[in-house]
């Protein structure tokens, strides 16, 4: 009769060999090998992108449009002149609802009505029908004269 053998019996008693060339891990280096391969991969950055703030779309009122509608005509007025506009619009958030009020300001370049947006001098482009306040402002060269 055969004598049956308790499987890698020859080296259950051999002590555990340790490497030469690689230094042992941690325990934390060699829980994190057993750990899934990006399972949650983008998790991240979708949980910092849900506590992303937004604004919401500011109303506006009729007079602060009748207001917006006089601005829009003396720049047209004016646009020969290139002047200075403080312009604050509102920019929708390409992800989500909602998205930020900007305020800029700059000399105006010309007024795109294809486009329909104000260009300024520094390559900003600013959508006409997103525009919450327009104020032309006197020229800086008028200003320092004026000083």
């Amino acid at each position: 009769m055969r004598e049956e053998r308790f499987p890698y019996e020859d080296i259950i008693g051999l002590a555990h060999p340790v490497s030469r060339t690689h230094p042992p891990m941690s325990l934390r280096e060699r829980a994190a090998q057993f750990s899934p391969f990006a399972a949650l991969t983008g998790h991240g950055d979708a949980v910092k992108e849900a506590a992303r703030l937004t604004e919401e779309r500011p109303e506006l009122s009729e007079d602060r449009k009748e207001e917006l509608d006089r601005s829009i005509r003396l720049l047209e007025q004016r646009i020969k002149e290139k002047p200075y506009v403080l312009a604050e619009w509102f920019r929708p958030d390409s992800r989500k609802e909602g998205g930020s009020c900007i305020t800029v300001r700059g000399r105006v370049e010309r007024l795109d009505r294809y486009q329909r947006e104000l260009v300024l001098e520094d390559g900003n482009r600013i959508p006409i029908e997103e525009i919450c306040r327009l104020e032309v402002q006197e020229n800086r060269a008028e200003k320092e004269v004026k000083k």
